[in-house]
């Protein structure tokens, strides 16, 4: 089985070698890693570079300004081999990731491999994150894994091309689409829970901010409003409804609906902290202190979801109508 890994990146420099020295010291190295750099204005291609010209077995393609859907079809297009395992910048995989994932294919002859996947955790508030919005393992195919992640898959270049390829207009979600049309096409898919790759998340609440409001404006321009905002939206139109009542009973009044508020963070906090028990087990003090973090995580990602249906109503729906 020949393979090639696929990596779009952009900016990365401070994360390329580090992933491409895991990626050359696999148990299994790769037949070939193609690299899509999608516009960097740093010094990721320049290191690049460096292992190219040492003889590594790398190729990159320089796509412009390109968003990752389009990074990844380009360089599956240019890949050599039949399979194709998708990685991303700034992640780092264990040393048996790629074997694990070709040991699976081979063993059940899927089509479609999906390894698993953590987030970096080195400092408590990237522990609370975790818990506020990474979705916690749960038994899949009798394996105890987190959800499909296209940065830790394998599969034949046929199942990518069945799938029509990445949505190439899409900052974030273009993954889910991608993954959704290879389900609905049928093809045979497995899970691999020993190929880990291990993600960083955001690590202060203002870039948490501000990479959910990208994510927000792109999930509904790729049509999964309901799976996100949808309830979101639900939450504190209830929360206005309750408000309403003090433009005649005065800002006192506005105390029960922002209690309600706190009481509504504070009850999908603890579902948090419930489903994360077993990853991440704590003691009573530890969970109360993970509780008082997790309520403006929570808010912070409820502002940031709502803040992105703004921005997609005012500069997809409205601007985009008025040029048309």
């Amino acid at each position: 089985m020949k393979v090639s890994v696929i990596v779009p990146v952009r900016n990365e420099e401070q994360s390329i070698r580090a992933l491409l020295e895991s990626l050359l010291a696999q148990t299994r190295v790769p037949d070939e890693i193609v690299i899509t750099d999608g516009g960097s204005n740093d010094a990721t291609t320049a290191i690049i570079d460096e292992y190219i010209k040492r003889g590594e077995p790398i190729n990159l393609v320089q796509a412009g300004a390109a968003l990752p859907g389009r990074g990844r079809n380009l360089a599956a297009a240019a890949a050599s081999s039949e399979w194709l395992a998708f990685i991303d910048g700034g992640i780092e995989p264990v040393k048996e990731w790629l074997a694990s994932l070709i040991q699976r294919a081979e063993l059940t002859g899927a089509d479609v491999v999906y390894g698993a996947w953590e987030p970096i955790i080195d400092s408590f508030f990237k522990e609370c994150a975790a818990i506020a919005y990474v979705p916690a393992p749960t038994e899949i195919d009798g394996v105890i894994i987190r959800p499909r992640f296209i940065a830790s898959s394998l599969m034949r270049r046929t199942v990518w091309q069945a799938a029509g390829g990445f949505p190439e207009g899409l900052r974030s979600a273009e993954d889910i689409l991608f993954m959704n049309a290879i389900e609905r096409a049928g093809f045979q898919e497995a899970r691999e829970p020993r190929a880990i790759v291990r993600w960083n998340i955001q690590p202060t609440l203002g870039r948490t901010f501000k990479r959910f409001l990208t994510y927000a404006r792109h999930n509904i321009r790729a049509g999964l409003w309901r799976d996100w905002q949808a309830a979101i939206l639900r939450y504190y139109l209830l929360v206005i409804v309750l408000a309403l009542p003090a433009i005649f009973l005065g800002a006192k009044w506005l105390i029960g609906p922002l209690l309600f508020w706190l009481l509504l963070l504070a009850a999908r906090g603890v579902t948090a902290l419930r489903r994360n028990r077993r990853p991440y087990p704590a003691g009573v003090a530890r969970n109360a202190l993970r509780l008082f973090w997790l309520l403006p995580i929570i808010a912070t990602l409820d502002a940031a979801a709502l803040a992105g249906t703004v921005s997609w109503l005012l500069f997809d729906k409205v601007f985009v109508t008025k040029q048309a």
